[in-house]
């Protein structure tokens, strides 16, 4: 991780200079001179002046070996955010190429406030389409990120926690699919750093121990490797290669390991051996696996099968001298620099030629152009958001049709997967699936190097159990999409024979009520584009079938008082929580039994969603409940809280601390002092002298909550100290 200081302009022309020798930098100049005056007076919030900050992303950019209208950029990136410059000035000043990459930053950062949800969802589609439309917009974005990273001490704690899990959900697969190994890593650890300080300190401590530990087998094995190719005439290195502090954590995680079971990580430090030529990695192969014997299973050829983000190397694990694992990369020395610099290495000067994106090759952005279709498709902002997530991280598998076509999809994927790869109708219509020739059932595992056959039957329809186990958002959303279309009509249908019940009571029909004009009068009143929408609303219980025929009756008598009753009913749009004096605003509703959630337990101060259930009313969930990934989307409604006159609510929190005497007293007093009761209070101890505490609290709302928490974070001894879901 890189250490932050001032840069000056002359770092940056002389990074230039350094793969862009005699280049002309005057464009560059002018920018730093424009950015100077423009951002004069600003201070960020570490003291220094602001220029201090585009300045280090246009650093940054010439670290990735970026074109020099990029350069200009990242020194012009926050010019018509932050200031009165205008893009026009730029446009008049920079040209066509400079003015459009900061245009594009501004966009993404340019974002209209809604809910928490909708922001971050608004703002990755605008990366997305910014993306499509030139690769040098996130690259500007990327390098802004880093460098608020390494700064990011300066921020309060809860915009640092947010803005380190953004970073870790969403900027560093960017940066991996774009193949910047280097800028991907160190994002990483500094989000990391951040999100589990504790952790982070304590894993940094031991790896450096584990490290310093097996350095002379690290030696030795380097030198038997360097012989060896110097007697098989293969000019060669053969270098060590350490694990960053964030995947040593993830894997300690994946196999339920603590930080105290290190030592069974046996890849912390690895070997990679470079050469010249692809037939000497091969070469190299033989070599390694005729000294050691290599572990089945372990070996991956990425030069003959690249990854999406273009990265190619052999990876092979063997028992090494002393019986020991190790794990060992074989690249060349395009392939080194391709894993370091990703899409960089392929984009940008050639003998002195601007190379534009589209010269990427086919399929190596294939990723991009799906996350692209998606968004199209995706309106709800949780739906985005999670596809986002799972279509960005890399695990992944490559599977064959029977022509031979590879389909790249995510660890875990199925045949489901790989038929709404091929297309929606395969996908819809899947009833078989053979892998290798045989039989295998829908949910089966698909694995590296299968050949898949999907059967097809015009009788067969998606299932909802299929999305328990699908793993890509285009199969996800194809088949949310189908059951979506097929729950539409059961509730049209649900709704016509509700609605139809209710007339019959008043001597009416169902046909008499939709060839009457004023359904379409009464639907618009209940804030329904057509007569359609309001029966669908029937169907779901969004609204009474008495509330609808009770306005075709006063339509049809013309009673006097007409007017009154329409107006008290479309004023009534409260609904009352039945257990406490607690309220939600909803627009259009009236009267609908209303339960928190108790999965996700939401407080007044929570930012909430509603889902209205079939003959329960509508349950509340915290916008951020994962269970709200697994509900119809059509049911979701927005609502709000209104203000109460104190009722109490059950919340969970929880602290981690060290192991010592009188912590439970310190926190008690903590809790106490904000007038909050503790209901139930657990305690656990760990080997490695820490506690765990388990409280149930009685609060008024969220704010309570929140000054209980920060109370608690103040006492001498917490490390951590997070609120429980459920």
């Amino acid at each position: 991780m890189e250490k932050t200081y001032i840069v000056r302009l002359s770092d940056i022309l002389d990074q230039i200079q350094s793969y862009l020798p005699g280049a002309d930098t005057r464009l560059v100049e002018k920018a730093y001179v424009y950015a100077a005056r423009a951002h004069a007076g600003q201070v960020r919030r570490s003291g220094e002046p602001y220029l201090s900050h585009p300045l280090s992303v246009a650093y940054i950019l010439a670290q990735m070996k970026l074109d020099l209208p990029t350069i200009a950029a990242g020194l012009l990136h926050d010019t018509v955010e932050d200031t009165n410059v205008t893009i026009d000035e730029i446009r008049h000043i920079f040209g066509d190429a400079v003015a459009d990459i900061v245009d594009g930053v501004t966009k993404i950062s340019h974002l209209p406030v809604k809910s928490k949800v909708h922001k971050q969802a608004e703002n990755f589609r605008k990366m997305l389409l910014a993306m499509a439309e030139d690769l040098r917009v996130i690259l500007v974005k990327l390098a802004d990120r880093l460098h608020n990273m390494r700064t990011l001490e300066f921020m309060p704690e809860h915009k640092r926690q947010r803005i380190a899990r953004e970073t870790l959900e969403i900027y560093t697969p960017l940066a991996s699919r774009l193949g910047i190994d280097w800028l991907k890593r160190e994002l990483e650890d500094l989000s990391f750093m951040y999100l589990y300080p504790e952790e982070y300190r304590r894993l940094r401590e031991e790896v450096e121990k584990v490290v310093a530990a097996r350095q002379d087998f690290i030696e030795e094995v380097k030198k038997i490797i360097a012989e060896k190719l110097e007697e098989e005439g293969i000019e060669g290195r053969v270098l060590g290669r350490r694990k960053h502090l964030y995947s040593i954590f993830r894997k300690l995680q994946r196999n339920n390991l603590t930080i105290d079971q290190l030592y069974l990580i046996y890849d912390i430090i690895g070997l990679r051996v470079i050469v010249k030529q692809i037939k000497e990695c091969y070469q190299v192969l033989g070599i390694i696996h005729s000294l050691w014997k290599p572990i089945p299973g372990r070996f991956k050829d990425y030069i003959n099968l690249p990854k999406p983000n273009m990265y190619q190397s052999l990876h092979t694990t063997v028992i090494g001298p002393g019986g020991r694992q190790m794990e060992i990369q074989i690249r060349t020395e395009e392939m080194d620099r391709v894993a370091n610099e990703g899409i960089a290495a392929h984009w940008l000067y050639k003998e002195d030629k601007i190379i534009s994106s589209t010269s990427v090759k086919s399929g190596q952005l294939e990723w991009l152009e799906r996350l692209i279709e998606l968004q199209k498709e995706l309106q709800n902002p949780r739906d985005f958001i999670e596809s986002l997530r799972m279509d960005l991280f890399p695990d992944e598998v490559y599977v064959f049709t029977p022509q031979g076509d590879i389909k790249v999809l995510p660890k875990g994927a199925t045949p489901i997967d790989f038929a709404y790869a091929i297309h929606t109708e395969v996908g819809h219509h899947c009833a078989r699936a053979k892998v290798n020739g045989r039989l295998v059932p829908l949910d089966y595992e698909l694995q590296t190097g299968d050949i898949v056959e999907i059967v097809t039957a015009s009788n067969q329809k998606p299932s909802r159990d299929w999305l328990k186990f699908v793993k890509t958002s285009r199969a996800k959303s194809r088949i949310k999409q189908w059951l979506k279309q097929e729950e539409k009509q059961r509730i049209i249908a649900a709704g016509r024979e509700i609605l139809d019940r209710e007339l019959r009571k008043a001597k009416l029909t169902l046909s008499s009520f939709l060839d009457d004009e004023k359904a379409e009068e009464i639907a618009r009143s209940l804030s329904f584009k057509d007569v359609e929408e309001l029966i669908i609303a029937v169907g779901y219980g969004k609204v009474t079938p008495q509330q609808v025929v009770k306005r075709y009756l006063l339509e049809q008598k013309k009673e006097e008082d007409i007017e009154d009753e329409e107006q008290e009913l479309l004023q009534r749009k409260r609904i009352h929580h039945q257990k406490g004096p607690e309220s939600l605003s909803v627009e259009g509703t009236e009267d609908v039994l209303f339960h928190l959630s108790g999965c996700c337990k939401p407080l007044p101060g929570d930012e909430v969603v509603g889902y209205i259930t079939r003959g329960r009313g509508i349950t509340v969930h915290r916008a951020d409940c994962p269970n709200l990934e697994n509900l119809d989307p059509e049911r979701l409604i927005d609502v709000k809280w209104e203000a109460g006159d104190g009722a109490s609510y059950t919340a969970k929190i929880w602290v981690l601390t060290i192991d010592k005497k009188g912590m439970l007293a310190s926190i008690s007093g903590a809790i106490s002092a904000t007038e909050a009761n503790i209901l139930q209070a657990e305690l656990k101890t760990t080997q490695d002298k820490r506690a765990l505490f388990n409280f149930v609290l009685e609060v008024s709302n969220k704010a309570h909550l929140d000054r209980i928490i920060n109370n608690v974070r103040q006492i001498d001894g917490v490390i951590r100290v997070e609120r429980k879901l459920a």
